[in-house]
Formats: C-alpha cells, sequence, structure tokens
C-alpha cells in the first residue's frame, strides 16, 4: 500500500481507501457509463453515468462486505484484525496473525467467497427479470439490459459481478481465497503450516503466470476463452497475474520470516544503547549532535527516563531554518500516546508487524514508561 485516508469504522474495524482505489473505481464508472450509454440509446449521459457511478459504489460495497466476513469472523476465532483497505485490486484485511489452527483458517477464508456468492444470487432475485443460468449471464452479462429500467439494470450487473468475484476468489492458489482454502486442507493433512503455505504458494504462482501468459498472447491478438483479446484486456490480465505472482512469494516469505522469529523476545534484537534526547533542547542542537552521521529517520525524546515522544527528519524539515535555534524539539516532536510502542518481551514477530503496518524503519522498546530501547527494521532483517 502507497498510502491513502481512513474512511471509518466498522465493528470497531478501521475501514481504508488506498489511493489507487480512486483509479480502479474511476475505470469502472467510465467503463459502465459508455456501456450503459450503448445499450440504453434513450438514456441521457447523466443518467447513464448516475447509475454508472452507483453501480461502482455498490460493487465497492460488495467488496467490503466480502472483507468484513473474513474480518469478522477472524475476531470470532480470537485472531486480532486491524483494519481493511479497498485497493487497486479489490480488498485487503489486515488480520494481524496467521490463524491458530486449519480449521479457523478455512472458516475464516470460505466466508468470503460464499458473501460475494450470495450477494450476487440477492441481487438477480431482486432484479425480478427471468435471466436464465448464471452461467449464461456471467458470459455476457450485458445481452439483457437494453430493455431494462435503471434499478434492473444496476442489480443485474451486480448480481453476474458479485458471482465472478466469489468465483475467482475461489481459484485454489495463494494469495486468493481459494489457495488459503487449500493451504488449511494442506496444513491439516500435513500438520505443517510451513510446508503448506510452500505448495499453496507454488500453485500461486503457477497460476500467475498461466495468466501473465495468456495476458501476452491476448496483447498480441490471441482470443482465449472467457478472457477474450485485444491490448488492454490482455495488458490487465497480465498485471493481475504479476501481481498474483508477487503476492504468493511474499505470503511463503511471509510464513518464513515468522517460524524463524517465532519464541524470539524483543530484548534480544533490540539496541539498549540507542540515542535519545531531551525534550528542552532546540532543533539546531538535536541536528547538529545527534542527527547528523545517522542513518536513523527518528530519534527517541525522553523527560526523567521516560519516553514523552518521537521527533522525525520529516518534522524537523517542516520548520525553517531560521528558527531552528529558538524551537524545541517538545514543539514539533510526536507525543507518546500517539506513536506505537512494544515491550521487551514480546515477540519479534509482533514488532516486525507494526513496523510494516506503519511503514516504520525503528520502534521505541518501553517498560513501565521507561525508554530501554529501539528495535530497528534491519537488524531484524540481519
Amino acid at each position: 500500500m502507497i498510502g491513502g485516508f481512513k474512511l471509518g469504522r466498522i465493528f470497531g474495524i478501521t475501514i481504508r481507501i488506498d489511493w489507487s482505489w480512486l483509479f480502479i473505481f474511476l475505470l469502472i464508472a467510465w467503463d459502465l457509463a459508455t456501456v450503459f450509454a450503448q445499450v440504453h440509446p434513450g438514456w441521457t449521459t447523466w443518467q447513464a453515468w448516475l447509475v454508472a457511478l452507483t453501480a461502482a459504489v455498490l460493487f465497492f460495497g460488495s467488496v467490503l462486505a466480502h472483507e468484513l466476513a473474513h474480518s469478522l469472523v477472524a475476531r470470532a476465532r480470537g485472531v486480532p484484525v486491524r483494519s481493511i483497505t479497498l485497493f487497486l485490486f479489490g480488498g485487503v484485511s489486515d488480520i494481524q496473525r496467521e490463524p491458530p489452527s486449519p480449521l479457523a483458517e478455512f472458516l475464516i477464508t470460505i466466508v468470503g467467497p460464499i458473501t460475494s456468492i450470495v450477494l450476487g444470487v440477492v441481487f438477480i432475485l431482486l432484479s425480478g427479470v427471468a435471466i436464465g443460468p448464471v452461467d449464461v449471464v456471467l458470459a455476457s452479462p450485458f445481452n439483457l439490459v437494453g430493455r431494462l429500467d435503471p434499478l434492473t439494470t444496476l442489480l443485474l450487473w451486480l448480481g453476474p459481478i458479485n458471482i465472478l468475484v466469489g468465483l475467482f476468489n475461489l481459484i485454489p492458489g495463494l494469495p486468493l481465497d481459494g489457495g488459503r482454502i487449500l493451504r488449511s486442507i494442506l496444513w491439516a493433512i500435513t500438520h505443517n503450516l510451513r510446508r503448506a503455505t510452500h505448495w499453496a504458494s507454488v500453485v500461486g504462482q503457477a497460476l500467475a503466470w498461466l495468466m501473465i501468459v495468456l495476458g501476452v498472447a491476448m496483447i498480441f491478438g490471441v482470443r482465449v476463452p472467457f478472457f477474450g483479446t485485444g491490448f488492454i484486456s490482455g495488458l490487465w490480465l497480465a498485471f493481475i497475474g504479476w501481481f498474483l505472482n508477487s503476492a504468493a512469494a511474499q505470503s511463503y516469505q511471509q510464513v518464513v520470516i515468522e517460524d524463524i522469529l517465532a519464541g524470539v523476545p524483543v530484548s534480544q534484537l533490540m539496541r539498549a544503547d540507542s540515542l535519545a534526547v531531551p525534550d528542552a533542547i532546540s532543533i539546531g542542537d538535536l541536528v547538529q549532535n545527534y542527527m547528523m552521521g545517522t542513518e536513523d529517520q527518528s530519534v527517541p525524546v525522553v523527560s526523567g527516563g521516560q519516553l514523552v515522544g518521537l521527533v522525525t527528519v520529516e518534522e524537523v524539515r517542516k520548520v525553517p531554518h531560521q528558527k531552528w535555534a529558538m524551537t524545541t524539539v517538545a514543539q514539533i516532536m510526536t507525543p507518546a500516546d500517539k506513536i506505537v510502542e512494544v515491550t521487551p518481551d514480546e515477540d519479534v514477530v509482533e514488532a516486525l508487524r507494526e513496523l510494516t503496518q506503519h511503514e516504520a524503519a525503528q520502534l521505541p522498546v518501553v517498560r513501565n514508561g521507561q525508554m530501554i530501547g529501539m528495535v530497528r527494521r534491519r537488524d531484524i532483517a540481519r
């Protein structure tokens, strides 16, 4: 993820939107507006765009429902969930650790595709139109919409697309839901999460490379069943394959890292001699005597041994150079109650999750409010 904004909270889970989501949202809306205008020549431009924008909003609402299903079942099985992020390829739940058992992973995973498929069936039933077999609609969902009113058109598009999302997610390769279902089955058979993840990742990468090859073939004019042909469609399929290949490899790497670091306390890897500065010094003093010559992008701030904040290079840069001598660290630092801390007894795996989640290079290690060291991403990597 490369940034974005917080949309709100649902059931205590933070909902975020990545900037890449705006691109795919507008692309879907534009594509639907074009299609609706073609199949409904009697509609005005604003009617086509209104239905298209509504369809795009409801589609991503359905994606959010899919991810909420994962997250709520995960919490019910004792696995914490911090947030859900909508991005270019749909949505992702920030599930904080691996499920405790194969059954838990199966239940957490299967509920997502089931939610999408059920939503699809409900939308189709609500359309009130005799549309024939679902596979016919999925193959050509716009053949029927030319004679439908806006509401029925909207519902009839949302039905097949949700079923398609559910079925696509059942493809048996990581990081898709089908890959996690496969992993849960292999985990139950082998009793080895790392080995199960390896094989599910291999299947995921093989399927991803197949998508890339098919996408390239489509770019050069080959017609692929179901996907069709064309430069844009082929490029999109190859791009999805590239993303899935990378994500499948990362899924295995994450399990390997957690396996290696399991049971290792933060105290074993932290730097107890880490630099800390008093809150009363000036920014000029901070830069000249503490930040110069170091690679650290942030410095903890203490008062009487207590951690009171963190000052970063970015915060220093916001202050004009001529004001450095008269501005104290306390005036620009991020206060302690707004920064992420870890304790020396926590597993390094938990610290690594926090570092990754907050895109941080280091985190303060605190015991009873006392700053006792720093744990750095590069030290964990070593």
